[in-house]
């Protein structure tokens, strides 16, 4: 993806919506019953920083993110751009309209902000988009989206159907949406949004991500993250479960103005771009 406009704070999605380029992620959170009152503390410190964008999915514990946002979002909805996500086998168009409604009720609100389809099924997705089309309509949610499609895929959706966003996974390990799936989303101003930035902490132990972080004095995960975020259009998802790494990823916005030529070159050694494009559902 092209990096030659300054890097934003924000995305512009193809409604015209803004929002923040630095949100949270909730996978595997609410889980463990003993961790619920930090990874709730966590999510409201994420609020007052200004990582109000919140990503979550009926699939995770079976409902119990959802449940988990809801709670840490109480007295503060308004403050948040609540992204959530249908399984491909509710995705037929009254299954949607289904799985929106049992999830805004486990959010604790009257809408969701952005709704995807985690990944694609066997439901065509032309049904899945008029179901879409239906929770529109009626105010349950403001936008959709997709999830974990590549060109093909995207090539597939009802003539004139631009979803705002396509998530995927993306970070310094995972650059397999650069050759064909990047500039396609380009194409059509559809936004990228990178789950597991930071390849769930597997990148940290590079050698090249800590000369970076000891030159600017920061973390590896921090360097991992602004790095994502040095890519136009692209919206990283971070999740944590921890006060302190909620704090270190929003200091990723600033670190992002930081990284000069020369750093990137030695991420770029270590983790150089591919040549060919592979889909999406085969690397997660």
């Amino acid at each position: 993806m092209d990096r030659t406009p300054a890097p934003s704070s924000t995305v512009t999605l193809p409604s015209g919506r803004s929002v923040p380029a630095l949100g949270q992620g909730t996978w595997h959170m609410g889980d463990r019953p003993e961790r619920r009152e930090r990874e709730i503390a966590t999510l409201r410190e994420g609020l007052d920083l200004g990582l109000t964008l919140v990503d979550t999915a009926e699939m995770y514990g079976d409902g119990r993110s959802e449940r988990l946002v809801g709670e840490a979002l109480a007295g503060r909805r308004d403050e948040a751009f609540v992204v959530t996500k249908v399984l491909p086998t509710h995705a037929t168009r009254r299954g949607v309209v289904e799985s929106c409604e049992a999830s805004l009720r486990r959010l604790g609100t009257d809408h969701v902000d952005l709704y995807l389809l985690h990944w694609r099924g066997s439901v065509p997705l032309g049904e899945t988009v008029a179901g879409f089309h239906d929770l529109v309509d009626r105010g349950l949610i403001a936008g959709w989206g997709v999830s974990n499609l590549d060109v093909a895929d995207l090539a597939d959706l009802p003539e004139g159907e631009v979803p705002e966003v396509d998530q995927v996974l993306y970070n310094l390990s995972r650059r397999w949406p650069e050759p064909e799936l990047f500039p396609a989303l380009q194409d059509r101003r559809i936004a990228v949004m990178a789950y597991s930035p930071i390849e769930q902490g597997r990148v940290l132990a590079s050698p090249a991500l800590a000369r970076v972080a000891d030159r600017h004095g920061a973390t590896p995960a921090r360097v991992a993250l602004a790095w994502v975020l040095t890519h136009p259009g692209v919206i990283a998802i971070p999740q944590t479960s921890s006060p302190e790494h909620v704090r270190d990823n929003a200091a990723a916005r600033t670190l992002v103005q930081e990284l000069d030529e020369e750093d990137l070159a030695v991420l770029e050694r270590e983790f150089p771009a591919p040549t060919e494009a592979s889909p999406a559902m085969e690397l997660l």
